[in-house]
């Protein structure tokens, strides 16, 4: 199965959930006028596009209906598409742009975190990197066996002390390993304690200076793990997220298991995160770079025979 037609499949339940209720709302119109407007801003909040980013992805139809002397609501379709991708696009490229380039992976338990890290690490030495895990977690001890399991299963090395140890030292250690080993990318996992705020921006700012200080010039990735069944639940866990650690980017799993795809709208444009990795499946090649075009156009291609 090719890129887009993981992504495509991938997103099945949201296409056949929310583009199947506007395509139907879109044939009941003859014309384009407000209620059209209303009733499709109604369908994109359900959704999970929530309501700043409904209201303004209507706001912009209506600008290019008048625009373009669009009078067909079939056309609506089109314009949607366009307007999808335009706002989803800009800063998913992951930058690992040095030698080495570090990745900090935050997320609460239960998001897929680990198996997130281990699919990318997989992906990156697919490209001919060499990636090196680090496994901070130390608070939870299955946290550091499972990603010892994703570690032998991508073909990467690992960095790791026993359950309890300082994560900053796990990370200066891995670094250390790192440019000894001369390798390319270091994915560092971290613990996802949202409850106790304070204790993981502690942890996540003593982390962060000893990266600032042993690769000062390294390019830097903070990517956020949400899992996307969970809807604006993880819109509010991506706020939070961000004011205790600021983030670089969002890595959304779990989207073949859910209709909510449109939560992807809410993060990128509500929050200005962007997102740089998609889960569309439970295998190892199942974690897709993102595109804001493939996104959409997924969104808008039937499946034959299945919808």
């Amino acid at each position: 199965m090719g890129l887009f037609s993981k992504i495509k499949e991938g997103l099945k339940k949201t296409r056949k959930a929310v583009m199947g209720q506007i395509e139907s709302m879109l044939r009941s119109f003859t014309k384009i006028d407000e209620e059209l407007f209303e009733e499709l801003e109604e369908l994109l909040v359900m959704g999970d596009v929530g309501v700043p980013t409904a209201q303004k992805i209507c706001e912009e139809l209506r600008v290019r209906v008048k625009k373009e002397g669009i009078t067909d609501p079939k056309e609506i379709n089109r314009l949607l598409e366009e307007v999808i991708t335009e706002m989803l696009s800009g800063g998913e490229e992951l930058d690992i742009s040095t030698s080495p380039s570090i990745i900090l992976v935050i997320g609460v338990n239960g998001v897929g975190k680990t198996t997130t890290i281990g699919k990318l690490a997989n992906n990156l030495r697919l490209q001919g990197k060499r990636v090196l895990l680090a496994a901070a977690d130390t608070f939870r001890a299955a946290a550091i066996d499972q990603l010892d399991i994703w570690a032998q299963r991508s073909g990467c090395e690992i960095i790791k002390q026993k359950e309890g140890s300082d994560p900053a030292a796990v990370i200066f250690d891995a670094i250390a390993a790192a440019k000894a080993r001369g390798c390319d990318v270091i994915i560092c996992d971290t613990a996802g304690r949202l409850h106790n705020k304070k204790h993981l921006m502690d942890e996540l700012a003593k982390i962060n200076r000893v990266i600032d200080r042993e690769l000062p010039d390294a390019a830097k990735e903070k990517l956020l793990v949400l899992d996307a069944t969970t809807g604006q639940n993880a819109v509010n866990q991506a706020e939070q997220f961000r004011q205790a650690t600021g983030i670089t980017g969002i890595v959304l799993t779990k989207l073949d298991g859910t209709a909510k795809g449109g939560v992807v709208l809410a993060i990128k444009e509500g929050l200005g995160i962007p997102v740089k990795y998609i889960g569309v499946g439970e295998q190892i090649d199942d974690l897709q770079p993102f595109s804001a075009s493939d996104f959409a156009r997924a969104l808008f291609t039937k499946t034959e025979g299945a919808e």
